[in-house]
């Protein structure tokens, strides 16, 4: 059996310029990075921006296991076989992190038969995006201490500056760290630390900003501390954002890639959707929609993290509202969920299943809570029984859903058709609009109560005063009106990871919340989660490498 990266490498790429004449667009609308992938213009997403509209496909998932889900294996796989029904389709997905790639949970550019190519460029350094980022919000750290070196005209208090400096890597040790050691001439010393590239309020800002005109504003809005009255201070009054945009200007393009079946797939942007809000950029988005009759696009982790991001912050910011989701599960999952250990998922367990089903139905019915039509895709393992087949099946039925069995991953597109027949069906027939789950004007902290009981099945968040009283006054300097993001666990709908399946009247610890006025939205920081991840006892990087053809191998 050939890994991954065997199969993204022996595939027959076409080369850029004839992926990009699939969506009617010539090689001025191109900035070419190579011969296999390139960036859009921002004259091509100007001019298409009042274009005509197709249809918005979200693919989301249970909560990962050990097992595998194979959400974005299964969104290349409808793209490719939407295409292959005749339908005019493209494929918008996030840009994987380094700190993933190299730790545990691997690449993110599908699986098998159902993958975007160049595989190793779109992990690993790519079109240099995330370097962007990570150099804009860097700077802006960098400005804030030579400020306060240089006099600190704006009276920053330095107990309060809430701006860290980032890495896109899994770094433990750097989470918090004492910086301007060293005498005078470095500066004036204090507690900091670092978060990942994809945690950054710059990340957020990107994948949410309409053009460069927006994305300057929202960067002069991030506040980054107090002074010494307790007044918050941005990067505008630092004169920041003017640079940053610079920084920014090509990384807003979007990529343009291709499928190993050479159809188009847009990717770009890439915010974690436990730690911020886990969706592609409103950008590529939007563009896809004014090329494709279909758009099939994903939000990270389970739907109880991305989707409910997806709905209730990038379309209620963007003015979007997709026309059918599809929530993607295993049984080999599911059977985990179900108690099943990892080592013992290759046995049929029927009621282990069902019993783990649930999992799935909480996630339905979440999705259901916005109005949308669902479908679940059952992403097919040669372990599976026909029993098991048969009985999630049945529990989908009388959950009022269809399940479709796919087999994309080993034999491409062909093995999706029956997935892409309906979706293409629930959204051609699709009259319903997006159902949001809570409106602007509910204070802040009924929001976070509203997600924690109506999607994790809660009992109630619960919170410090200190916390309950920043939300407060958050609210009186103007920024209530503002959706909420949750930082928690992706692995279990509390956010105790062990705890799988769907439970309910748990509480959601609400340990902090931070202010992204930028990127327009309040993050609250549930539990354990940790915006700069370690990498495990065993990482990833140790099987990486080059082979005797100086091929990159290890990657998955």
């Amino acid at each position: 059996m050939y890994s991954d990266i065997e199969i993204a490498r022996a595939a027959q790429k076409r080369p850029i310029i004839e992926i990009a004449a699939k969506l009617n667009l010539g090689s001025d609308d191109l900035l070419p990075y190579g011969h296999d992938k390139a960036k859009l213009t921002h004259n091509v997403v100007n001019r298409l921006k009042s274009g005509r509209k197709g249809k918005l496909i979200l693919v989301t998932s249970i909560n990962p296991t050990p097992a595998g889900e194979g959400k974005t294996t299964t969104s290349v796989g409808l793209g490719d076989a939407l295409n292959k029904i005749g339908k005019k389709a493209v494929i918008c997905l996030r840009e994987p992190s380094l700190g993933p790639n190299f730790g545990m949970k691997g690449g993110a550019a599908g699986g098998g038969k159902s993958q975007v190519i160049p595989m190793e460029d779109i992990n690993l350094h790519f079109t240099g995006d995330f370097h962007a980022i990570s150099s804009a919000n860097n700077l802006l750290a960098a400005m804030i201490d030579n400020h306060i070196h240089w006099g600190n005209s704006l009276r920053f208090d330095t107990r309060r500056i809430s701006w860290r400096r980032v890495v896109d890597m899994n770094d433990r040790a750097l989470r918090d760290i004492t910086i301007a050691l060293g005498g005078p001439s470095n500066g004036y010393p204090r507690e900091s630390g670092f978060d990942i590239s994809v945690a950054s309020e710059v990340m957020a800002i990107l994948c949410l900003a309409e053009d460069l005109t927006d994305l300057k504003a929202r960067l002069a809005r991030i506040i980054v501390g107090y002074n010494l009255d307790k007044q918050p201070i941005t990067a505008a009054d630092l004169k920041a954002d003017g640079a940053m945009t610079a920084l920014l200007k090509d990384a807003l393009q979007p990529n343009l890639v291709q499928t190993i079946e050479n159809n188009p797939v847009l990717i770009h942007g890439g915010p974690f959707a436990n730690i911020a809000h886990g969706c592609n950029s409103v950008i590529a988005t939007k563009t896809a929609l004014a090329l494709g009759d279909y758009v099939v696009t994903e939000a990270g982790f389970g739907a109880d993290l991305g989707a409910e991001k997806f709905f209730n912050i990038k379309c209620r910011k963007a003015g979007l509202s997709p026309d059918a989701v599809v929530v993607v599960a295993t049984i080999r999952a599911l059977k985990m969920n179900g108690g099943v250990p990892k080592s013992e998922l290759g046995s049929g367990n029927a009621e282990a299943l069902k019993k783990g089903s649930s999992n799935l139905i909480r996630h339905i019915r979440n999705v259901q809570k916005f109005g949308l039509p669902v479908v679940v895709a059952i992403n097919h393992f040669a372990t599976d029984t026909h029993e098991e087949i048969a009985v999630l099946n049945d529990v989908c039925n009388e959950a009022g859903v269809k399940a479709i069995l796919c087999r994309h991953w080993s034999e491409g597109g062909a093995g999706a058709e029956d997935l892409a027949y309906e979706v293409a069906k629930l959204a051609d027939n699709n009259d319903a609009e997006l159902q949001l789950l809570y409106e602007d004007n509910l204070p802040l902290w009924e929001k976070i109560q509203t997600v924690a009981r109506e999607i994790y099945g809660a009992e109630q968040a619960r919170a410090e005063p200190a916390v309950l009283k920043q939300l407060e006054q958050w609210e009186r300097d103007g920024f209530g009106h503002l959706p909420v993001c949750m930082a928690k666990t992706q692995y279990s709908f509390s956010v105790d990871p062990t705890a799988l399946g769907a439970p309910s009247g748990h509480i959601v610890p609400v340990r902090e919340v931070k202010l992204s006025a930028g990127a327009g939205f309040i993050v609250a920081i549930c539990g354990n989660i940790m915006t700069m991840p370690g990498l495990p006892r065993t990482p990833a990087a140790e099987h990486i490498g080059l082979n005797h053809n100086n091929e990159i191998q290890g990657l998955f």
